[in-house]
């Protein structure tokens, strides 16, 4: 059978005009689709609406990984300041008991200081924490390493994670030789160990450390200016234009006491009083050994040998007329009665003679030390000793007055040649200067400080 629309023109046709029509409607929608597109991609209106949506996750997931980037860092700062100061405090504790406790005691007691440290700090841990102690090297001593760690979830990053990440934060703290002291104050209560005064100047060539416990342990005042770096105090240190560009170190370590095994004579010989009047000269250049004396007076010219003048229950005296010399001697103040009557020991008060040239002994018990005072004397704000010098003096060695306060004064000028100070109160004061040169260094007769750092 023929197929109608074949057969039929008339009903070809107006097959042919309907497939014409429907063609020429779908040209005339793509045509307004195209247009409507067009319209739409040239609409600067919804550029931003359509970006932004396609940008959101984008934005969301950035803001999100930044602020859990953000919430890590603070909290591993948190753990490493809290390791820190764990490290630290565990030295503290160890230092302050080695010297009247075992060694595992001194670690129970550490691990007690770390711990309270951390609880202090409301740091919640997820494990034990983690406590060291490195053998000593040449570098540092009594190390405390602390190892610390803890989980914490994320608010972004957990929808992602199955399980918080942890945080690990390490440090290592010891002891560690910093600084040459060439002043030490062996106070060790309340009272101002080091105090300079005047208007003169102060220079030292070195540092200088008190185990005063008050915040103000060491202070400036005055006009003075003091060249000597570091000051360190095992209390505070206050802040002085005096100071110069000196570092600073409060809240040290104590230091100890640099001639702690040296002990003064035993001998019984006697003595007498050792007197030169002005105009009066004396030559001891043959004196060896010990020799004793119960006082020494010394007003005129006084040439003394190379010996360890011993002096019984008595002071020794320096007037402003005096010109002594001698050449590796030392002054022991002492007392046979000592153990019983610590008042029986005597000072020293050195007005400052036209030329006093003094040094200490390179060799032997008392090696670098020019004046040694029993550490048994009598303490108290009165027991004070004092030296001064003139312009062509000079006085080489140790200073040692572990009980009494030694009182340098510059009204002239001091000049000191590798001088070191070790008393319970050191005081400069004066208006003119004071001057100590050791170009060659202490040698092992340095006296180091240790102070307490991170050094891992």
């Amino acid at each position: 059978m023929v197929n109608a629309a074949l057969t039929n023109p008339v009903h070809a046709s107006l097959t042919l005009s309907g497939i014409k029509q429907r063609q020429a409607r779908q040209q005339l929608g793509l045509g307004m689709i195209r247009q409507a597109f067009n319209r739409l991609w040239n609409d600067k209106r919804g550029n931003a609406l359509i970006i932004m949506g396609a940008a959101l996750p984008l934005v969301v997931g950035s803001a999100g990984l930044a602020t859990d980037t953000i919430q890590w860092t603070l909290w591993k700062r948190q753990l490493q300041r809290a390791a820190d100061s764990a490290a630290i405090a565990g030295v503290y504790a160890t230092v302050q008991r080695q010297t009247v406790s075992s060694a595992v005691d001194t670690d129970v007691y550490a691990n007690k200081t770390v711990s309270t440290k951390l609880k202090n700090a409301n740091i919640l841990l997820t494990a034990t924490p983690l406590i060291a102690y490195p053998p000593a090297t040449p570098s540092y001593n009594n190390a405390v390493q602390v190892t610390l760690a803890m989980s914490k979830s994320l608010a972004f990053s957990s929808m992602f994670m199955s399980a918080p990440p942890v945080i690990t934060a390490a440090a290592t703290a010891a002891t560690i030789e910093t600084g040459t002291y060439c002043v030490v104050s062996l106070e060790s209560t309340n009272a101002t160990g080091i105090n300079l005064s005047g208007n003169g100047s102060v220079n030292l060539g070195c540092g200088m450390i008190t185990n005063s416990l008050s915040l103000d342990a060491a202070i400036a005042t005055g006009s003075s200016s003091v060249t000597a770096t570091p000051i360190a105090a095992v209390g505070g240190v206050e802040a002085s234009d005096n100071w110069g560009s000196a570092q600073l170190l409060p809240f040290t370590i104590a230091q100890a006491d640099p001639f702690a095994d040296v002990y003064p004579e035993t001998t019984n010989c006697p003595g007498t009083n050792f007197r030169v009047n002005a105009n009066e000269s004396a030559n001891r250049l043959s004196d060896t050994g010990t020799v004793c004396f119960s006082s020494m007076t010394l007003n005129g010219d006084v040439q003394l040998g190379s010996a360890t003048y011993v002096i019984d229950a008595g002071d020794l005296s320096v007037g402003s007329t005096a010109n002594v010399r001698c050449t590796g001697c030392t002054i022991v103040l002492t007392s046979r009665t000592a153990a019983t009557n610590p008042n029986s020991i005597g000072s020293v008060t050195m007005t400052g003679g036209p030329q006093l040239n003094m040094s200490a002994p390179t060799t032997g018990p008392y090696k670098g030390l020019l004046f040694y005072q029993d550490r048994r004397a009598l303490s108290g704000t009165n027991e004070v000793n004092k030296i001064n010098g003139s312009a062509t003096s000079t006085l080489a060695g140790a200073f040692y007055f572990p009980s009494q306060q030694l009182d340098l004064n510059g009204t002239a000028k001091l000049n000191l040649t590798c001088g070191q100070f070790v008393a319970r109160n050191v005081s400069f004061s004066g208006n003119g200067g004071i001057e100590n040169s050791c170009l060659a260094g202490y040698g092992d007769g340095s006296i180091l400080g240790r102070h307490v750092r991170l050094v891992g």
